[in-house]
C-alpha cells in the first residue's frame, strides 16, 4: 500500500518536475542570458537537489509502472512476489539515480 502511494506522488513529483524540463527547453530557445540563468539554478545545491529528486522520481514511477504492468498480465500477486517486485521498484529506482549522476559526473555533466 505504501509503494502504491508513492507511485501517485511520484507521478505529481513528475508534473512538478516538467515545468522544470519546460523551463530549461524555453531557455535554450531564449538564448544564451536566459541559459545562463537556468543553468545557474540548476547548479546550485538547491538546484541538484530538486534535479536529483526529479531523476529519482522518474526512475521510481518508471520501475512501478512496470510493477503494475506484471500484474496487469496476471503475474506477481503472491505474498513472496509482491514483495519482491515492492523492493525491486524501490531499490531499483535508487539504483538507477544514483547510476545516472555518477554517469552524468564521470562524462563531464555534472561541473
Amino acid at each position: 500500500m505504501t509503494l502504491s502511494i508513492v507511485h501517485r506522488a511520484t507521478g505529481i513529483a513528475l508534473y512538478f518536475g516538467m515545468l522544470l524540463l519546460a523551463w530549461w527547453l524555453i531557455a535554450v530557445g531564449a538564448g544564451p542570458g536566459a541559459y545562463a540563468t537556468v543553468q545557474a539554478f540548476t547548479g546550485s545545491w538547491i538546484g541538484k537537489l530538486i534535479v536529483f529528486g526529479y531523476t529519482w522520481s522518474l526512475m521510481h514511477h518508471l520501475l512501478s509502472g512496470i510493477r503494475h504492468f506484471i500484474w496487469d498480465l496476471g503475474y506477481g500477486f503472491g505474498t513472496a512476489d509482491r514483495e519482491w517486485l515492492s523492493w525491486a521498484a524501490l531499490i531499483g529506482g535508487i539504483v538507477l539515480t544514483v547510476l545516472l549522476w555518477v554517469a552524468a559526473f564521470a562524462l563531464g555533466g555534472g561541473r
